[in-house]
């Protein structure tokens, strides 16, 4: 009888564990009346931290439009949404283990993630180039041989900048920083010479510096890289309502009603303008949404 005990009991765990680990995202959202997003703190202007240390920006705005679509679909009066800082280190494996519901940022969507993580639909298309002081007389890979340079940890330009510097024997020092702001100060203070990183990321870290006019960001693109949030892998229906809220955004509107917010108007803490206006490969995005991470499927025919 104690061994018989002991079997079910043994079932009834593995039976409980199944459970856990079968339930969607929607059905942990919905018992619990709170959606969790992660945030970056110097990833302007998609998600950053505003004068009053509080997370804004366009995907903050994105992911806001996302809970709204949530909520409105699981029928609830009122969902808290918890905020949670991210890193470019962090916010795949904090979403892969439930932490994390969506990440809201500047995130590529690439092949490799996808096998961790999904993606939304792109809502935004940028290319990796470098930012340096014009005074330092660089202007391609060339230049930098056997010198040091930096980049974010956990980003896809570091794993570019890394794979080049060794097919190209440039013999550059690369170090890692573990935010935007970090990677930037380390150029500012000499300790490198570039910063690799994703354009408009070194547009939003130069315009709102202390002495923009000393900057350059290069004219050569290296690497597409499509944005999307964030979301879980393997759950079609949370990923369905992701989707949907997305592409309802595009479609009607606020997508590029939030686009001209943050990149073309002024924007906190600074009130400086971007002047990044929308390009013909992020149009094309919004007519045809899609979450492909194949660079090739952002490249106008």
């Amino acid at each position: 009888m104690r061994l018989l005990s002991i079997a079910l009991a043994a079932v009834v765990t593995v039976v409980g564990m199944s459970s856990v680990h079968a339930q969607g995202r929607l059905d942990k959202i919905k018992e619990s009346g709170q959606i969790t997003l992660g945030y970056r703190e110097s990833s302007i202007p998609f998600a950053y931290l505003d004068g009053q240390q509080k997370p804004v920006g366009y995907s903050m705005d994105i992911c806001n439009g996302i809970v709204e679509a949530v909520k409105q679909h699981l029928g609830l009066a009122q969902l808290n949404v918890r905020q949670v800082p991210v890193t470019s280190s962090t916010r795949i494996p904090l979403v892969a283990n439930g932490t994390v519901d969506l990440t809201c940022g500047s995130a590529t969507n690439n092949a490799q993630r996808q096998e961790q993580v999904s993606f939304a639909p792109t809502t935004f298309v940028t290319a990796t180039r470098f930012a340096a002081l014009k005074t330092s007389g660089l202007s391609d890979l060339a230049d930098f041989k056997d010198k040091t340079v930096v980049s974010t940890a956990g980003t896809s330009n570091l794993r570019w900048l890394t794979q080049a510097n060794a097919e190209q024997n440039l013999g550059m020092r690369i170090i890692t920083a573990k935010d935007h702001s970090e990677a930037f100060l380390t150029v500012s203070s000499g300790r490198a010479v570039a910063f690799f990183m994703d354009d408009i990321l070194l547009a939003g870290l130069v315009a709102n510096s202390r002495n923009a006019e000393d900057w350059m960001i290069s004219e050569k693109a290296y690497t597409t890289e499509p944005y999307g949030i964030i979301l879980p892998k393997d759950d079609p229906a949370f990923k369905k309502v992701v989707d949907d809220a997305v592409k309802a955004m595009m479609s009607d509107g606020r997508l590029e009603t939030l686009y001209d917010k943050w990149f073309m108007q002024a924007i906190p803490p600074r009130n400086i303008k971007l002047n990044w206006p929308m390009t013909p490969e992020l149009r094309k995005v919004i007519q045809n949404p899609t979450d492909s991470p194949d660079p090739a499927a952002y490249v106008l025919q």
